[in-house]
């Protein structure tokens, strides 16, 4: 059986009693028949299936899982990632890049730096939205409201290019 530290990752783990944490290593380890760790954990098969229905238990293998793999194959992983920046192909290169910017929270599956930025400069231009209209209610002004949005050149250059 793995051993697993304790931290808040693993709380959901480490919040079930003793035979269900035995039960979460035995089924995570993939060796044994559902009734043999059901005998090792000394509770019944039906038991431990009632267990592995129980929402609690789930989030304890998954918790279980986690810190698992992250003990066991996290830093192994990261060190063949940095390998692969050295790699012969520049597309295996910017694969290990991205992965290695993922992992470290800078860059998400759907997020690129041109993303990102243009999901800034909409938000602003909601909030700008936003604030016009609380102004214009706070000020009891009864018709419409016109916001003009003015695009830089920036803006329409990147647009263009993107109809192309």
């Amino acid at each position: 059986m793995t051993e697993v530290h304790k931290n808040s990752q693993c709380a959901a783990f480490y919040s079930l009693d003793k035979p269900r944490r035995e039960a979460i290593a035995m089924l995570f380890e993939d060796q044994l028949p559902d009734e043999l760790i059901a005998k090792k954990v000394n509770r019944t098969r039906r038991t431990l299936a009632k267990w592995k229905n129980d929402p609690k238990f789930q989030k304890g293998q998954l918790a279980y899982k986690y810190v698992v793999i992250k003990q066991d194959y996290e830093s192994d992983a990261i060190k063949k990632l940095s390998d692969l920046l050295e790699a012969k192909s520049e597309m295996v290169q910017l694969q290990a890049a991205n992965s290695i910017l993922k992992l470290s929270g800078m860059l998400s599956d759907n997020s690129t730096p041109e993303l990102d930025k243009a999901k800034i400069r909409k938000a602003n231009a909601e909030a700008d939205i936003a604030e016009q209209k609380a102004q214009q209610l706070s000020n009891n002004v009864t018709d419409d409201l016109t916001i003009n949005i003015v695009r830089n050149d920036r803006s329409v250059e990147n647009e263009k290019a993107d109809n192309n």
